[in-house]
């Protein structure tokens, strides 16, 4: 993966050099951005397949916003996971309205679940980095899971940057252990034990289904969207589930791009970005094949789920945390180094260090655990091992971490991303972090 970026970089720096950008820069017609899937996360593995991105200017009038854009990923991971997604974005199929929406699957075999509530969640990893050295081998964190998700969203005008907002979302879902053929003891296993304990209840353990009523505003001033160089994009929504276990939740996000005149590179200003967000649930309770999801208007990756890894908080563990409120900052300054043309598209490479933070706003099922006997799992001293597997002193600590990123963008649009990230918190940290994929976070 090295060797690809940096035999992309040498031929983009080449490009600089070959062509200069003196023209208006400007697209019309379709524009199509492909790569291969040659990605590494301590989370899934080595990936493979292919993703990219179709873009429709028409004239160029709206660019650097197309018309019509439709993203695509058919990919399979080392340790199991393979995923599907198909998706359509366009603020001009309807008049006067922005449409999205998308199918997406995902099988995962080896799905990793490390408890609830993040922080208090204690993670062993002597289970974790030694589960073959048992006399037999063991996988305590995980378990299976398939999600089937079909989604569409509209947005409409009320005043100049306000909109209204409403969706529709379906997802069926199927949980268990882990199969047999990995080899594992399928019976022992932190998903076995908060069956046990009823922090996950018999009509939850194999999955569910679940349909979505989303309804809010949106607030919107920047000035291109998928890497503003100055402006304001808000939403705040209620967000229902009607089917099977019911609850609302409620849920903000608050991001601001601002341009910063220092005029270092001629590819333009640095920009600050921040993202102040926040979701909680305010009624009902819950499921737990749904307590990962981060409910989003337009999604700008595959999936938005779990706070950690790349959607929330970086430097952490995919899902490491699983609660009913969180709230999150992530700020980050955006440099781009060098702009050009090529093949006759339209380059830049940029570089973002960042700083995120976050923590728990609501616990999830803490009840469960006031019983001092639900915070261990007898069954892992046979193994040597530390017993303890939740901590309700650690509840309401705060999360933060760092890391640097670079990016690689055509057209301004299609973006391509590699994270590095370091956790502070010492109990989550997931060192090496890597992301690597498409898009700024926000």
């Amino acid at each position: 993966m090295k060797k690809f970026l940096l035999t992309l970089s040498a031929l983009l720096a080449a490009g600089a050099m070959l062509f200069a950008q003196e023209e208006k820069e400007m697209k019309t017609g379709w524009s199509f951005g492909v790569l291969p899937c040659a990605t590494y996360s301590t989370d899934n593995g080595l990936q493979y397949g292919a993703f990219g991105d179709v873009y429709y200017y028409g004239d160029g009038a709206t660019y650097p916003d197309p018309l019509h854009k439709i993203s695509w990923e058919a990919s399979h991971f080392t340790k199991g996971r393979t995923r599907l997604y198909l998706a359509y974005d366009s603020k001009y199929l309807v008049p006067g309205m922005r449409f999205n929406a998308s199918v997406t699957y995902v099988d995962d075999p080896m799905y990793s679940f490390w408890g609830f509530n993040g922080t208090p969640a204690l993670q062993n990893y002597d289970l974790w980095s030694n589960k073959e050295s048992f006399a037999t081998p063991i996988n305590y964190y995980g378990m299976q899971r398939k999600m089937f998700r079909a989604l569409a969203n509209i947005q409409g005008r009320i005043t100049d940057n306000l909109n209204w907002a409403a969706g529709l979302n379906f997802w069926k879902w199927d949980l268990g252990a882990l199969d047999d053929k990995y080899g594992y003891d399928t019976t022992l296993s932190l998903y076995e034990r908060y069956k046990q304990i009823g922090a996950i209840p018999a009509d939850e353990a194999d999955g569910g289904n679940a349909l979505e009523i989303n309804a809010g505003v949106v607030y919107d001033t920047r000035d291109i969207e998928a890497a503003p160089n100055r402006g304001i994009w808000a939403e705040a929504y209620l967000n229902g589930n009607v089917l099977e276990h019911g609850y609302l939740k409620a849920c903000a996000y608050f991001r601001h791009y601002i341009s910063l005149p220092i005029h270092i590179f001629k590819a333009g200003d640095p920009v600050f970005a921040y993202r102040l967000a926040w979701q909680q649930t305010l009624a009902g309770e819950t499921p737990v094949y749904m307590i990962q999801n981060v409910p989003l208007l337009v999604q700008r990756n595959m999936i938005s789920e779990g706070f950690g890894s790349g959607n929330t908080v970086r430097g952490i563990r995919e899902n490491r945390i699983l609660t009913e409120g969180f709230a999150w900052a992530n700020m980050e300054l955006r440099v781009k180094l060098v702009s050009f043309k090529l093949l006759n598209q339209y380059f830049y490479i940029a570089v973002n260090p960042f700083f995120d933070a976050g923590v728990v706003t609501k616990g999830y099922r803490t009840e469960v655990f006031e019983n001092a006997a639900n915070r261990l799992d007898p069954r892992l001293a046979a193994l040597g091992v530390d017993t303890s597997i939740y901590d309700p002193t650690k509840a309401g600590d705060i999360i933060t971490s760092a890391g640097a990123g670079l990016k690689i963008a055509m057209n301004q649009n299609f973006i391509v991303s590699v994270e590095l990230a370091h956790c502070f918190y010492n109990e989550l940290v997931a060192d090496p972090w890597i992301g690597i994929g498409i898009n700024y976070q926000f």
